[in-house]
């Protein structure tokens, strides 16, 4: 990196659910399924004892799937000379974005859905996983720190 750090934010994706939490949430649903399938079961309605185990198999590979995504990460960076993006796949691949700071200016869409870094001809998405709240106090942050570097 190259010059002074103006603005540095490491970005990662929210999960509302913590590991205990989830472990909870597949309990129950075992109880649950077990609640209704075994008297299906008992009655002679078998099958229905077994999609009540699939819809837990489910339920779990669905969430162990989200979670997979935690791995995802962007790192922002604003030096004197320009914004880093950094990002992180979930199977590890990563990439990195330079675009000029000095001509760099933020758009977002009025909902907030996209929040874009546009400098030279190039134009970087941010932030792509972020709800609209966390997209526009990013984009405050970032403004904020890019108005102090313009200003110098």
């Amino acid at each position: 990196m190259t010059g002074t750090v103006h603005f540095s934010t490491s970005l990662r994706p929210h999960r509302s659910l913590s590991p205990e939490g989830f472990r909870w949430l597949i309990g129950a649903a075992v109880l649950a399924s077990l609640a209704i399938g075994v008297p299906m079961l008992a009655v002679g309605a078998w099958p229905v004892f077994g999609f009540m185990g699939l819809d837990v198999l489910l339920l779990y590979l669905l969430f162990r799937h989200s979670y997979l995504d935690l791995r995802r990460r962007e790192t922002v960076v604003l030096t004197d000379r320009e914004l880093i993006v950094e990002r992180v796949a979930p199977d590890g691949e990563r990439e990195e974005h330079r675009l000029d700071a000095y001509w760099m200016r933020l758009e977002m869409d009025a909902d907030a859905e996209r929040l874009a870094a546009v400098s030279r001809g190039s134009r970087l998405v941010l932030g792509r996983f972020l709800s609209p709240g966390e997209r526009r106090q990013l984009a405050e942050e970032l403004e904020t720190a890019h108005a102090r570097l313009r200003g110098r």
